[in-house]
Parts: C-alpha cells; sequence; structure tokens
C-alpha cells in the first residue's frame, strides 16, 4: 500500500521498544470502550498510540508515561476512522479541501477518481500532487480510469498504454475503473480487457459502472475482472449483483440519494448480507454535505434497521478488507493507523473528536488547526489564462435540432421549431443558446438546449468533465458579458444579465476546482441553485448537469470535443467547428 506507511526499520523498533517499556506512547486512550470488529461487538481496552500507529490494544497500561498525552475514555465510544471508497474529488472542492472537510465528519481515508489529475495535468505533475496529499491526515488512495468517459481529441495520448501501467503500477492506485467505458469492452476492446487483466494482476480491484445492467451482462462484467458495482438502484439490483458475486457499495449522492429506499428494499427482500456491502456517496455536490458525509450515511443504515456494528462495518472494515488494507485501516486493532473517532453515543457517528494518522484533526467540536497549505502553482494548478475573445461567428446557432434535458444528466435531441437568428430568445420557452468551447479557442459546436432555464441571461462555465468552457442563456450579449468576466477572474462560474455579473464562482484552479473550504462553497453552490431555480432550472443539480453534457456513459445525446454525439449509435451527428 501507500508509501508513508511500510514503516522504516527504525520505527518499527521505536513501536516495539513501546511496548518493552523503554519509549513513551504519545497518546493513551484508558478504558476505552470500542468497537471490536473481530468479535463484533462492543469491548472496553486501553488503546495505545505511538504517533501514526496503533502498538497496543488490551488490558495492560505502559510502563512509560513521561512524552504521553493520556486521556480517559471511560465515558463515550470510538470507532474505526471511515473510509470513503469512491470519491470524486473535483466537484467544485479539491481533494485537499475534500479530505479536510471529511476529516470533521470521521472520515479519515478517501478512495479517489483520477480523471481530472489524468487530464488536466502531466503525469508527473498530477504524481508530486498525490505525493504532496500523503503529508495530509486523511489518507488518500486512487483510482486509475481506462479511459475519459467521453469523446476527446487526446483519448489516445492521455490514456495510452505507457500511461495506465504507470498509474496502475502506483503504490497510492488501489483499483481500475470505473469502468463508466465497458461497453466498449464488451463490444471487443482488446486494450482495455489488457489493462483489466494488468490491474488483477497487481492484485488490484475494478469498479464498474453498470446502471441497469442485466443478470448476463453483471455475468459478463465478472468474468471479465470486475469486483464491485455502485449502480444498485433496486433492491433487486442490490440481489442481482450479490448473486454475480459483487461487492455492492450502497449508493446515497446529491442526484442519487438512493440509500434509505435501497435499505428498505433489501430488507423486504430479507437480504441482509452486509459483509458484502459498503457505503459511497458517490461524488456528491457541496450542499449535499452540508450536513455530513459518511456518517451521514451510516446514521441512515441505522434508522432504516441495519444492526449499528453492520452499519459502521459497511464504512470500515468491510472496505478496508475489499481493498486488502485492513492490515492498516477499517479496525482498531495493534499495528493499524492511528484513525479513530470519538463517538457520544453508540448509535449517533458523527464524532465529537477525531484522531487522523495519530493528530488530533477534531478536539470536542473543534476543528484543529493541522491541515497544511498547498502550493498550487507548482503542480501547474494556476487560474486560467484565456487570451483569445468570443466574435460575431462564434454566436451562429444554425443547427436543425438541440438536445433537451430530461433530468439533472440525461439529454435526448429535439428538433428546433424557433427562430435563432436574432440576438435573443423569448422568455416564453425553456429554449437557450448553447455552446461548448475548446479552452484553447480552437473549436466550438452551437446548438440549442431545452429544459435547462427560461429566463436565464447568461452562463459561462470553465467547469466540465472535459474542461471545456460551457456557454448557456438567452442572450448572445449577456452570454459574452458572461464569458469575459469568467476570463477576468481566471476561470469559474459566471451568471450575466443586462450585460452586469449577478452571481461568481471562482474557480481559481485551472477553471476546474476552488481553493476555498467546503464551508464556503456550501454558500456559493447553494446560491448558484437558488438562482438557477429562480430562471427555470427545475432538476435536482446543476452542478451535475453542467459536468455531464459531455459525458458519454450516459444516454442519449451527448455534445463533446468531436461534436454532438449520439451514444446510442456511437456517432457524431454534427462535428465541431474550427475557429
Amino acid at each position: 500500500m501507500e508509501q508513508r506507511f511500510r514503516w522504516k526499520n527504525k520505527q518499527l523498533r521505536d513501536h516495539v521498544a513501546v511496548l518493552d517499556g523503554t519509549l513513551s506512547p504519545t497518546i493513551l486512550l484508558k478504558n476505552a470502550t470500542y468497537l471490536n470488529q473481530t468479535f463484533r461487538k462492543w469491548m472496553t481496552a486501553n488503546i495505545w498510540i505511538y504517533k501514526d500507529r496503533i502498538v497496543y490494544v488490551g488490558e495492560k497500561l505502559p510502563a512509560l508515561t513521561m512524552n504521553c498525552e493520556t486521556i480517559d475514555c471511560s465515558k463515550g465510544y470510538i470507532v474505526p476512522g471511515y473510509i470513503e471508497p469512491h470519491a470524486h474529488p473535483f466537484k467544485l472542492y479539491n481533494p485537499q479541501s475534500l479530505a479536510t472537510y471529511a476529516s470533521q465528519h470521521g472520515t479519515t481515508t478517501m478512495i479517489n477518481d483520477n480523471m481530472v489529475l489524468a487530464l488536466q495535468l502531466s503525469k508527473k505533475k498530477a504524481f508530486s500532487f498525490i505525493k504532496e496529499l500523503q503529508e495530509h491526515p486523511v489518507t488518500t488512495y486512487w483510482w486509475c480510469r481506462y479511459d475519459s468517459q467521453s469523446e476527446t481529441y487526446d483519448e489516445e495520448t492521455i490514456f495510452s498504454n505507457r500511461n495506465i501501467k504507470s498509474w496502475l503500477e502506483k503504490d497510492f492506485v488501489v483499483q481500475g475503473g470505473e469502468l463508466t467505458g465497458w461497453p466498449k469492452l464488451v463490444d471487443g476492446d482488446d486494450m482495455m480487457l489488457h489493462w483489466m487483466q494488468e490491474t488483477k494482476k497487481l492484485n488490484k480491484k475494478i469498479e464498474g459502472h453498470f446502471p441497469g445492467a442485466s443478470e448476463k451482462t453483471l455475468a459478463k462484467m465478472m468474468l471479465f475482472g470486475t469486483d464491485c458495482d455502485h449502480e444498485a438502484m433496486t433492491g433487486e439490483e442490490v440481489q442481482r449483483r450479490l448473486m454475480q458475486g459483487y461487492m455492492v457499495s450502497l449508493r446515497h449522492s446529491s442526484i442519487r440519494p438512493d440509500l434509505p429506499n435501497l435499505l428498505d428494499e433489501i430488507h423486504a427482500m430479507d437480504i441482509a448480507a452486509y459483509d458484502r456491502m459498503m457505503l459511497n456517496s458517490d461524488g456528491s455536490s457541496c450542499a449535499c454535505y452540508e450536513n455530513g458525509m459518511t456518517d451521514k450515511l451510516i446514521k441512515i443504515a441505522i434508522d432504516h434497521g441495519v444492526p449499528i456494528i453492520d452499519a459502521y462495518n459497511m464504512a470500515t472494515v468491510n472496505i478496508a478488507r475489499y481493498y486488502n488494507f485492513d492490515h492498516l485501516h477499517g479496525n482498531i486493532a495493534t499495528g493499524r493507523i492511528a484513525n479513530l473517532n470519538f463517538l457520544s453515543e453508540k448509535d449517533e457517528p458523527t464524532p465529537v473528536s477525531v484522531l487522523a494518522k495519530g493528530q488530533w484533526v477534531k478536539r470536542d467540536g473543534i476543528q484543529m488547526d493541522v491541515f497544511q497549505e498547498v502550493d498550487w502553482s507548482q503542480f501547474d494548478l494556476e487560474p486560467l489564462k484565456i487570451d483569445w475573445s468570443l466574435d460575431s461567428d462564434d454566436m451562429q446557432f444554425s443547427m436543425p435540432f438541440g438536445i433537451k434535458l430530461e433530468n439533472s444528466v440525461i439529454t435526448k435531441p429535439y428538433s428546433i421549431g424557433i427562430d435563432v437568428s436574432s440576438e435573443s430568445l423569448s422568455t416564453d420557452h425553456d429554449e437557450c443558446f448553447f455552446m461548448l468551447l475548446d479552452r484553447n479557442g480552437k473549436w466550438r459546436i452551437n446548438t440549442l438546449l431545452k429544459g435547462f432555464a427560461n429566463k436565464l441571461g447568461g452562463l459561462a462555465s470553465t467547469f466540465s468533465s472535459t474542461g471545456d468552457i460551457i456557454l448557456i442563456g438567452k442572450s448572445k450579449r449577456d452570454i459574452e458579458a458572461a464569458f469575459n468576466r469568467m476570463k477576468e477572474i481566471g476561470g469559474g462560474i459566471v451568471i450575466c444579465e443586462e450585460g452586469q455579473s449577478i452571481y461568481e464562482l471562482p474557480l481559481t484552479l485551472k477553471g476546474t476546482m476552488s481553493d476555498q473550504p467546503i464551508e464556503e462553497l456550501i454558500g456559493l453552490e447553494k446560491n448558484l441553485f437558488s438562482l438557477l431555480k429562480e430562471k427555470g432550472y427545475p432538476f435536482i443539480d446543476p452542478i451535475y448537469s453542467l459536468m455531464f453534457f459531455s459525458a458519454t456513459h450516459l444516454p442519449y445525446i451527448r455534445v463533446t470535443q468531436h461534436g454532438i454525439y449520439d451514444v446510442m449509435k456511437k456517432t457524431v451527428l454534427f462535428p465541431t467547428i474550427m475557429r
């Protein structure tokens, strides 16, 4: 696993010296009632910690305590630090800010999507950034994507055989996937199958992405090497995955808040295979995390009939065992990393205090000042510098059909029946001008978007799945004003009305992420949601709408770097226009 926790010989000797009484532990938790997952019950013991490692759990007390912080834990309960197995750490927040926020809710280990790092940074910079994050109290592991989940110009370069293997061979990468491009695999893509074989050869897991998959498809993907899937949306789909041997990751996210129904349905079906289940929040928007992260999911599980110990296990040891790192994470025992959550009650999973790598990151409800600042510039994560402008040719919208937003993320084609030659569109309908632009200004694709808003002047966003620029609105003047203001702030989301900016969310890290803490982003995001709702946005999550316009793992029509793309037929219907 992570190089940080392959303790050197001197460190291992120190750990044993604590037991021998010649070295003092750094923290002693006396009379601790803790969750022991080997015996599956609450037990009382003394827990010795030396720096970042638990060196003893049992009845004994250390002989030497002169340099030790001793805490009487006779009140309250201790559980292992929670693990988020399916994080997309780029939903306006960044991996550093997400980990910091997660730690306050007891999540001390994150398994992160590498998509944005692969698309936006060189491999060298991406690996350096991940190395920097290893100094954070929260432990971060990573996926290795096999494709861009869109139609991009540099797909074969970024997701080359050499690059994929470079990622897979890193100790901090624990899985391949998620397999959003699995239809290519089924259709005979042997390169993807080769990467899956390489992943398995390294004893790493493969995460599926199989919404609505039939039993036969699930069986095929299991034979190809997939280990887990997080796309079950009904109790029957959970059962189907369990029957085919999958680990099932139960999701509760901003666009799929499924966990209560999933649990109710599996209990109605008399399914209690909790050791084959884990919990995830699937890269929720900031506002969805306002009331908690993994702690919130554990609480939902408890409230919907999951036995308390199993609820905690679904966020700790089940995940650790699945990823083969339970010798480091997921339980409270000798040798494990000192990731501990201190609870007021057994059924209240939001911790009062949190230890991560043996550091107090939260103490009696207060966030500790232990989180290092990141020098973003050294990783080329700086504000966007756009040195080109829109012109009159860019504002021509003559497409015979547009895209209709059916919900937050699904788009279908529709026939355009209105005059699009004017400078603005009527607010009597929900059709808007829509443009996807290369961030370097090399190409564009213009069409209309139906179902997003009916009163929106102009919106510009550098937040998208591929890092390209999205422009939406009723007024060409406001669209251009929003674009120009977005350039000035170095990337982000800007809304203009009557030529004036009325909303700004700066994304100063490559135009994709903010450097602000999530607490600040929650307010900014809620303001965005409220404003867009006033402008006619009818769905759950506009952040996901912006991100998934180009995502070809979803039906039916997508706007990509190659043009308007028919996902079902795998063809470009209208190509992009070079500028």
